[in-house]
């Protein structure tokens, strides 16, 4: 449960199978923070191919809903905090005679449900408003925010030099998300293991470790609050940090910006091995990078620099990526170990984006200057060849409509 590198290889994930939550996204993708929809019994498919692709390759996959559900089974002090948690989730409405008297069955009917109900209860969060038509209660059922960008299990926490932080999210949809990972992290690892952001906001997409040193970025998702607060836990020693703000584009300056261009780090920048990066050249070169020392229990800024300059002096070669490929995921790949990826099929992703008309105007014209061919658009073509790079490319066309690829998708918790 420690990691200090992107490129060591991965021995660990846990994973989210999408469920019956992500089919509310479908109705509305913008507010479930989605870029588009798509076939959701398609992305089940293709969520089980990655599962199996990592599994082919050495890496031990365990699904949160499965493990949830196990451990539920053979620990009674498991199944008793699983419990706990739907019972503070689980809202009833009405008439107070009627409320009181559905909530005491409720709790007592509770012990007997099995644990499948009890992670789908706090998956969907329902609630129950109870209305008395002549003689009978009439039932409602709600969901309040169905967690749809569960199956995205970078994002809730980090996993770094010494454990675990669980994060916090800054957009309402999610914030619950951490509720489930902070009790299954404590439950499997061990309370004193796994810390916890107390201020600010932090998302495991804006967190990139790299031996000596590590990476954050802020901005729409993750702010400088939520870096320190991850900072002063004592499970990220390193001797250096890096904290960069996320850039927008030269063409989207002075317009409204779309955080969604590149939310995270992990959008528009990876490490695919020792030495090597992948990312935008444009948007690194416009990022702002501010640098932190560690000393002692205590961190201390000491330069300011672009996010390619501090790259360059840590000898870092960098493939570059046009806004195509950036736009496509081609940057949200999984590191298995040095200079080996599993990375999205870009090329067929951004034919999706393309048709489903999820571009503005002016990111379509920045494109139509972007000659970069489908047959050597990364990770496929000779950069990634002359780098020496192993790629494994899976089908994920439908479930980036979620917002996010492989290195989104999965919760890394052992390399090494």
């Amino acid at each position: 449960m420690r990691i200090r590198a992107e490129w060591n290889q991965l021995r660990f994930v846990i994973m989210h199978r999408p469920g019956v939550e992500i089919e509310y996204a479908m109705l509305a993708p913008k507010p479930f923070l989605f870029e588009r929809s798509f076939r959701t019994s398609r992305a089940v498919e293709e969520h089980t191919g990655l599962e199996r692709t990592l599994l082919d390759n050495g890496v031990k996959v365990s699904i949160l809903k499965d493990e949830i559900v196990r451990r539920a089974k053979d620990s009674s002090e498991f199944r008793r905090g699983l419990e706990e948690r739907v019972e503070q989730n689980a809202m009833f409405y009405g008439e107070i005679a009627h409320t009181e008297l559905a909530r005491k069955d409720f709790l007592r009917n509770i012990h007997g449900l099995d644990a499948e109900n009890l992670f789908h209860f706090l998956t969907l969060e329902p609630s129950v408003d109870l209305k008395k038509t002549e003689s009978l209660q009439y039932p409602t059922i709600y969901s309040n925010i169905p967690l749809a960008n569960l199956y995205f299990m970078r994002d809730q926490q980090i996993v770094s030099s010494d454990g675990v932080v669980i994060g916090r999210m800054r957009s309402l949809q999610r914030r619950k998300e951490t509720e489930i990972t902070d009790f299954f992290f404590s439950q499997v690892f061990g309370d004193g293991a796994v810390k916890r952001v107390s201020e600010g906001f932090l998302e495991g997409g804006d967190y990139m470790p790299a031996g000596d040193f590590a990476m954050f970025g802020i901005g729409s998702r993750t702010d400088l609050a939520g870096v320190m607060s991850a900072l002063n836990t004592g499970n990220v020693m390193f001797d250096e940090y890096c904290i960069v703000e996320n850039p927008v584009y030269e063409f989207m300056e002075g317009t409204a910006r779309d955080p969604m261009i590149n939310m995270h780090l992990d959008t528009y920048f990876n490490l695919a091995g020792e030495g090597l990066a992948v990312g935008s050249v444009s948007l690194l070169s416009r990022a702002k990078a501010t640098i932190y020392a560690r000393n002692g229990s205590s961190v201390e800024k000491v330069s300011e620099t672009t996010f390619l300059d501090y790259l360059k002096t840590k000898g870092f070669n960098i493939i570059d990526l046009s806004i195509k490929e950036q736009l496509s995921y081609s940057s949200n790949f999984l590191t298995i170990s040095d200079r080996k990826i599993v990375a999205v099929n870009s090329s067929e992703v951004l034919k999706r984006l393309v048709s489903s008309g999820v571009f503005s105007d002016g990111v379509l014209n920045a494109m139509k200057s972007d000659s970069t061919g489908e047959k050597n658009a990364f990770p496929n073509g000779k950069r990634a060849r002359d780098y020496g790079l192993d790629v494994i490319e899976v089908d994920l066309s439908e479930l980036t409509g979620g917002y996010g690829g492989a290195h989104c998708m999965t919760a890394a918790v052992k390399r090494g």
